[in-house]
Parts: structure tokens; C-alpha cells; sequence
């Protein structure tokens, strides 16, 4: 999850028994966005983002384990919670693998 994103949205996927690891936790604050998505990838891991840089990385084909994009400010944490717990239970990794979700 990237730093852009409230906490509570980790804390709510945490109780749900979601995997995160935030950008804080990873040790990334403030690293680029392509280092950022490339560690993320090394790692199988969904990026999630209300930063749209991540969706020209996207466009100029970094490769990536899957990004989840919510514009930032459209979505309540409770529409984000959801939405991320509904990619969560639909796909499987490898089906977001290079693919982009909006929430």
C-alpha cells in the first residue's frame, strides 16, 4: 500500500486477515514510484495506489504483480475496504499479474 492511502484502510484489511505491507513498513517512504512498483513485483505483491504516476508505469509497460488505483478523494475508506476486499476474494494473484483495478 502506497503512502498516499490512509492507515486505516490496512487496519481494516488486517481484520479482515489481509495481507498488507505499507509503504512505511517496506522501507520506501519516499522512494521513487518504478522502485517502488519494481520491489513490489520482486515480492508478488498488489500495489496499491490513489497515485496515477503508477498508471503511466502501467501504460509504458513496467512490469508489475498488479496495481489497485483509486483516484484519491472518491472513495471513502469504507468503499476502498471494500472494494480491495472484493479483488481480494475474486481474483486470484496471477489473474491481476500486469493488470490495473479501479476501485
Amino acid at each position: 500500500m502506497d503512502e498516499h492511502l490512509p492507515n486505516a484502510v490496512a487496519q481494516a484489511l488486517r481484520q479482515r486477515d489481509i495481507e498488507v505491507v505499507t509503504t512505511l513498513e517496506a522501507g520506501l517512504r519516499g522512494a521513487a514510484d518504478a522502485e517502488q512498483l519494481k520491489r513490489a513485483h520482486a515480492k508478488a505483491r498488489v500495489l496499491v495506489t490513489q497515485d496515477e504516476d503508477f498508471l503511466t508505469l502501467h501504460s509504458q509497460g513496467q512490469p508489475h504483480s498488479g496495481i489497485a488505483y483509486s483516484k484519491q478523494g472518491t472513495r471513502t475508506i469504507g468503499q476502498l475496504v471494500a472494494g480491495l476486499v472484493l479483488i481480494h476474494d475474486v481474483l486470484d494473484p496471477g489473474e491481476i499479474v500486469g493488470r490495473v483495478e479501479f476501485l
